[in-house]
């Protein structure tokens, strides 16, 4: 099978004007980023008369080494879709640049599933992750400023909350000191640098429904306290205005396409393992206005990413997928039940059954939901018919649809049997159901995620939980959800566990307002708001070729 760049560079994409007629968007709503890109006016859009389309979340079982491949479920659905005769229009994530030159490579897909431009949007793309970077770090330099300036809100340096930010793994920003030099350079103090895609700016944009919600969020951001302990908000820095007019252009989805010309709004980033790991609420909306199928995704697996859909974006946007499709592959259940991974193109049934105990947790954790699962085999070449089989199976057993999808090597035209159940479940959904009241403290609503979704039998907070859990409750803001942050490779907070981990208690580190998105941000065991690069990073493979394209991007 040819390489990611060989079939990108076989692709002959249809001008971005073809695909907004696709889906009867008028030409005078884009922005043109060149022929193959253009942002949507979305605002506009929205107030015009629209479809009613249904929505299909991709999660998956967690994440392995050998990869799941939730996005190339995606646009391989969407394409399927797309040759069944149906309008549809994919909603998903942009890549982070940090995780695209680190560890994780491209996040467009892959094989005949792929989004184009694959390169441009994986790298800068319309320049999204630029403005929220620019508009989170305007917010740090004036609060800076202002403790220099003679400090008229009595901010009080040690309690400054608001982080800077930069789309890059650098582990080394994550403590620095800041205003050393002199009189003339600031007042010391401690600070750090997260990732963009963990910027509350990021979480904010994802979640805003127009321009003006978009400016309350940022109004009401809570980013110090003063020394009499009384909160300091973004408002009343008086910049918000100037943060809102650098995001202008960011506010807007962006349009593009599959290999095979099917609409997609890549829009937003944030991650699942340390944000709520949904694209954006507007371009959800606006491919659910557009199309009569949407498909969206939600990052690393469904305990992650899933579960703040549900109740972060589901509860507060007010839309709810008739379908969730677990996708897995054999490779990663043998991971989960102790395979090695250099052995993973071996024949292992045994390795494999221990494994299944991940997928039945997931499988569990949708029924949560009360929604139906379809698991999607994402195949491998290679893949022993025997594990087939045996997968498919233990769906049969829990009396779940099961689809074996080759959408990686024949694009939509492989993913034909997901398509059609995705399609038969779909008509009989039932409306989700939130997995905790927001009504719920604080402490019960993190407990009954660790319990019901992780696993867990307890959950331990630490001294510093309990200091913010009273700050919470002073600020009364304990009715808003929780965002969990949490080792992403494991059901626990503990990456080392695989498969399906069991009396295990979850740490409680510390816990974060994020007051402008909406959500509280729960930190566990040694989850980090700034990823490192690799020792060996992926950026050493990349090359620029003659034509402008780049080797080594997959």
């Amino acid at each position: 099978m040819l390489s990611d760049v060989e079939i990108r560079r076989q692709a002959h994409p249809q001008s971005i004007g073809k695909i907004a007629d696709r889906l009867g968007i008028s030409h005078d709503l884009l922005l043109p980023y060149g022929r193959e890109m253009a942002k949507v006016n979305s605002g506009r859009l929205l107030k015009t008369k629209g479809k009613q389309g249904r929505l299909v979340l991709i999660s998956a079982t967690t994440p392995t080494a050998a990869g799941e491949g939730k996005t190339t479920t995606s646009i391989g659905l969407g394409q399927a879709l797309s040759r069944l005769g149906e309008s549809v229009c994919l909603a998903l994530r942009e890549p982070s640049l940090g995780p695209c030159l680190g560890m994780k490579g491209g996040a467009t897909g892959g094989g005949y599933s792929q989004l184009l431009p694959a390169d441009r949007i994986n790298l800068h793309f319309t320049g999204d992750f630029h403005a929220i970077t620019s508009a989170n770090n305007l917010l740090s330099a004036v609060i800076d400023n202002h403790i220099y300036q003679g400090n008229k809100l009595n901010i009080d340096p040690r309690r400054v909350l608001w982080r800077r930010v930069c789309d890059m793994n650098d582990r080394s920003l994550r403590h620095i000191v800041l205003g050393l030099g002199g009189k003339l350079q600031g007042i010391p103090r401690e600070g750090g640098f997260d990732i963009t895609a963990a910027s509350e700016v990021m979480a904010m944009l994802c979640l805003a429904e127009s321009q003006a919600d978009l400016q309350q969020r940022l109004d009401k951001t809570l980013v110090a306290f003063d020394y009499d302990e009384k909160p300091v908000y973004a408002g009343q820095l008086k910049v918000t205005g100037a943060m809102l007019a650098l995001l202008r252009d960011a506010l807007h989805p962006n349009l593009v396409q599959t290999l095979e010309g099917v609409p997609a709004l890549v829009h937003g980033g944030p991650f699942a393992n340390i944000a709520h790991g949904c694209n954006s609420l507007i371009a959800t909306r606006t491919a659910l206005h557009c199309a009569d199928w949407a498909i969206t995704e939600a990052g690393f697996g469904f305990d992650l990413g899933a579960e703040k859909f549900f109740d972060i974006k589901c509860r507060l946007g007010g839309v709810d997928p008739v379908v969730v499709v677990l996708v897995t592959t054999c490779r990663a259940l043998k991971l989960h039940g102790g395979q090695q991974k250099k052995h993973l193109g071996e024949k292992d049934l045994s390795a494999l059954r221990r494994g299944l105990v991940n997928l039945d947790k997931h499988i569990e954790n949708v029924l949560k939901f009360n929604k139906q699962p379809v698991v999607a085999l994402n195949s491998f070449s290679g893949d022993p018919v025997a594990e087939v089989a045996l997968i498919e199976a233990r769906c049969r057993e829990l009396d779940v649809p099961f689809a074996l999808s080759d959408h990686f090597a024949r694009g939509g035209e492989g993913a034909i049997a997901l398509a059609e159940q995705v399609k038969q479940i779909a008509d009989s959904a039932e409306p989700y159901k939130p997995l905790y009241e927001l009504d719920l403290p604080v402490e019960e609503k993190v407990r009954t995620i660790c319990r019901e979704i992780y696993g867990a039998h307890d959950v331990a907070f630490t001294k510093q939980a309990e200091k913010d859990l009273r700050q919470i409750e002073v600020l009364d803001l304990e009715d808003l959800p929780v965002c969990i942050a949490k080792a992403p490779g494991s059901l626990s907070d503990d990456p080392k566990l695989i498969g399906r981990p069991r009396d295990f208690d979850v740490t409680v580190r510390s816990i974060q307002i994020n007051s402008g998105a909406g959500f509280l941000v729960v930190l566990t065991g040694d989850i980090l708001r700034m990823p490192g690069l690799p020792k060996h990073p992926a950026a050493e493979n990349w090359s620029l070729s003659e034509d402008g394209s780049i080797d080594g991007l997959h």
